[in-house]
């Protein structure tokens, strides 16, 4: 092993906050890159690859314990090469090692720690290592200690181990299987029952603890559920949606929903509060309120929003995310004793808030404290907005978690569909402008002689290309702001990314099947179609292509039909098998078999724009609805107003109905 002298700590300048956060340890760190593996061969040493978030609360006790500390730090920049990585800015890299860290452990996490080859094979994975051996669990400069003397004394062992592992990761970058059935009512139908065979309905959500916000299932049940007026399916999501946003995990006195809840019952979160998360549920609380007129839905969406703007609008969009801890202490922001209330509140109005909020002397959280539920509306509505109001001026004088100003383009871009769906179905054209403002700042910023970037920060953007889930979200996103304002760059800028997205991302050998990243500098190009906490790269394409598929020109837009179509032939076996896990490609599904559903307003020059307003506010989940005069946009070509009157063309696929002229006709042409 050579004792070449490590490169000392590069983090200073990176575009990651998560990155910096780690820039002052004694730990050699560098970002991923030839450099990093060029030095491991040329010293003769393994690469430490630790992974993790800014949000992450088991990364900040592994920094504090082992990165922080100076002995720890010595032993791995002497025996190996350190690289940081910011798994929301190169997802690529932490899919392939999370890969390999669950066949090895038979689990994954954050911070996710890795043993590398110089050409960046795996031989041994884990998690979190703590300082001192606790629980039968190793420390961490014992791990340390016994991979160096692996590599020194067994490195054919390694070598064979390294050459399992990475034959493993290619096997599961492997493209899905094209099905030998038809997706069709029939299989829409299994995969709903399939899905609500699993709903926990006395507490909301589907499975158990810990319970994930199921947001892309949500949107694809709703949409499932206009399709044949299936009550079973929007109960459901009410359910769901009404157990999350009167439970802990939604925050009652500011908005917005934290990344999951530890029990089964959503009272207590982890505290963290990520962008993806919220604008996923921001459209499918908006498109519960447009179904069912729910004014507990809308109040959901439109404190949602608020969050949104309030405390993740940075320049440029919106910042991924909000830590789990403040001062080193998970969710000391956000819980309560009742004699805090006393203290804020006083004498009547604590005891009141208490009883309100489910705030008790046992506590549901730590140390006799409470996260704050809402499991029934207040009988005073005024004395609750007055409690609110006042709480939340008492929090703010706590120590507040440290906010992550990276700007995601994947997560910025569903915030855009999000908003602007919401804005044009709920009649808020201010969340419309929102969208706007951040759609632009994207394209100004993340867009670099015509190379999408995955993300920045205070206006800089980073290095690392953009990814399949950015360029696709986006595309969604531009298409989406074009239908709600009627102006075609938006549709000219989106078709163009769409077109760069299918020559970076495409399968040339499979049709359909797409990567999730270039992988110019990784072992395997990774892909994994699975809907997680944000929908598959491949979903949010097939999505993309969707819309692209009515919006464009004819020759394109068959072009778009039939990769949807070969995308969709593919995620039938993910829908048959494992449709909790298909939520976003449900949602396409849903709507490509039954349409999609478009719908074209032909206005007069003189029109004040009611009816298209209105359809903008009618249409499902998944529709198609423009706006226009004659001839302006593809889907009015040849089509005009009738008798002077705005006139609305609705079509299904290639079938379509006659033009109406009012509200209450085209209600009805929608069904």
């Amino acid at each position: 092993m050579s004792e070449g002298k490590p490169t000392p700590n590069l983090l200073g300048n990176s575009t990651s906050p998560y990155l910096r956060q780690h820039a002052d340890n004694p730990v050699a760190w560098q970002e991923w890159g030839d450099s990093a593996l060029a030095e491991a061969a040329q010293r003769d040493v393994p690469i430490l690859l630790s992974v993790g978030y800014a949000a992450c609360h088991w990364c900040h006790v592994m920094a504090h314990e082992s990165f922080e500390n100076d002995v720890v730090a010595a032993q791995m920049n002497r025996d190996f090469v350190c690289v940081k990585v910011d798994r929301e800015e190169r997802p690529d890299i932490d899919a392939i090692y999370m890969n390999a860290t669950v066949a090895m452990t038979g689990q994954g996490g954050w911070p996710m720690t890795s043993f590398l080859t110089p050409t960046g094979e795996p031989f041994y994975c884990g998690t979190y290592f703590p300082v001192t051996a606790r629980g039968g669990m190793p420390s961490f400069p014992q791990i340390m200690s016994a991979v160096t003397d692996a590599w020194v004394h067994r490195r054919d062992e390694i070598d064979e181990m390294g050459r399992r592992v990475r034959d493993h990761v290619h096997a599961n970058s492997s493209a899905l299987p094209v099905a030998d059935v038809d997706l069709d009512d029939r299989l829409l139908d299994h995969i709903v029952a399939t899905s609500l065979g699993d709903e926990d309905r006395a507490a909301g959500g589907f499975g158990g603890a810990p319970k994930f916000p199921p947001s892309a299932l949500l949107e694809g049940l709703l949409r499932a559920s206009e399709r044949n007026g299936d009550t079973a399916a929007l109960d459901a999501v009410h359910r769901t949606c009404v157990a999350m946003a009167r439970g802990g995990i939604y925050d009652q006195l500011a908005g917005g929903f934290a990344r999951y809840s530890v029990d089964n019952d959503w009272v207590v979160p982890h505290f963290e509060k990520m962008l993806y998360d919220n604008a996923q549920l921001i459209r499918a609380y908006a498109h519960l309120a447009r179904r069912t007129g729910d004014a507990f839905a809308r109040r959901i969406t439109t404190e949602t929003v608020e969050f949104l703007r309030r405390d993740l609008g940075v320049r440029g969009g919106f910042a991924s995310s909000l830590d789990a801890d403040a001062d080193g202490v998970e969710g000391s922001t956000y819980v309560w004793s009742p004699q805090q209330l006393v203290d804020v509140l006083g004498p009547d109005d604590g005891p009141w808030a208490a009883g309100v909020f489910g705030v008790t002397e046992a506590g549901t959280f730590e140390h006799g404290t409470s996260t704050l539920q809402l499991r029934r509306d207040a009988d005073d509505a005024d004395r609750l907005a007055s409690v609110r109001s006042r709480l939340l001026a008492a929090r703010a004088q706590r120590p507040q978690p440290a906010r992550d100003d990276k700007v995601v383009t994947a997560w910025n871009a569903m915030a855009v569909t999000a908003l602007a769906e919401a804005g044009a179905t709920l009649g808020r054209t201010d969340w419309i402008d929102l969208a706007a403002r951040c759609a632009r700042a994207l394209l100004d910023t993340h867009l670099v002689d015509g190379t999408l970037r995955r993300s920045s920060l205070d206006g800089h953007v980073g290095a690392p290309v953009a990814a399949l889930d950015d360029h696709a979200a986006l595309v969604t996103a531009l298409l989406t702001l074009h239908q709600v304002t009627g102006e075609t760059s938006w549709c000219d800028e989106g078709l163009a990314i769409l077109d760069a997205a299918i020559e970076l991302f495409s399968d040339d050998a499979e049709p359909g099947a797409w990567y999730d990243a270039t992988g110019n500098d990784l072992m395997t190009r990774p892909r994994d179609p699975v809907d997680g906490a944000t929908p598959a790269g491949a979903s949010l394409m097939a999505e993309a292509l969707l819309a692209a598929s009515a919006l464009a020109k004819f020759g394109p837009a068959n072009r778009y039909a039939e990769l949807l179509d070969q995308t969709l032939a593919r995620s039938i076996v993910l829908l048959a098998k494992m449709p909790r896990s298909a939520g976003h490609w449900l949602a396409v599904a849903v709507a490509r078999l039954h349409g999609p559903l478009q719908i074209a307003v032909a206005q007069s020059h003189r029109s004040a724009g009611e009816l298209a307003t209105s359809a903008r506010a009618m249409a499902p989940g998944g529709a198609i609805v423009v706006a226009g005069e004659r001839d302006s946009i593809p889907l009015l070509h040849g089509r005009g107003p009738i008798d002077g009157a705005d006139a609305a063309y609705v079509c299904r696929g290639t079938v379509c109905d006659l033009p109406v002229t009012d509200r209450d006709a085209l209600a009805a042409a929608i069904g």
